[in-house]
């Protein structure tokens, strides 16, 4: 009897971004997060997650969202072994102005965001000084 291999999920850069910063604006812990952007029944489930979650985290601390862009694929023996790493897609290929733009977006989106946090905290300063 064969078993099933379940194929690997890939996300996109922006759902792992959208997942990471709401996870560092609001202070949540790995298992909150997951439970929020993932349908999940079972505590396994979201062990899975949560560690998907944190792998995602620390490529961003690391390099920024070109960490999370970047992929790796197999396990890497020493210098210049290992699976080769897959091509980017034409589209990408033909023009890297569109992967700049979008990479860009999210970059203005997250400064809003940040911008947004610090009024609000100067906000509440003042309000705790009066």
């Amino acid at each position: 009897m064969e078993k099933k291999q379940k194929k690997q999920r890939q996300y996109s850069v922006e759902f792992k971004l959208c997942a990471i910063l709401d996870k560092l604006e609001n202070g949540l812990n790995y298992f909150e997060t997951v439970r929020k952007h993932w349908n999940l029944s079972t505590t396994a489930e979201a062990n899975k997650y949560a560690n998907r979650l944190k792998l995602w985290e620390r490529k961003y601390l690391e390099g920024g969202i070109q960490g999370l862009m970047e992929e790796r694929r197999g396990r890497a023996c020493g210098p210049g072994k290992g699976r080769p790493r897959k091509k980017p897609r034409s589209q990408e290929e033909e023009n890297p102005l569109i992967a700049e733009n979008r990479r860009l977006r999210m970059e203005i989106e997250y400064l809003k965001k940040l911008n947004a946090l610090v009024l609000a905290n100067e906000r509440a300063r003042k309000n705790k000084r009066k």
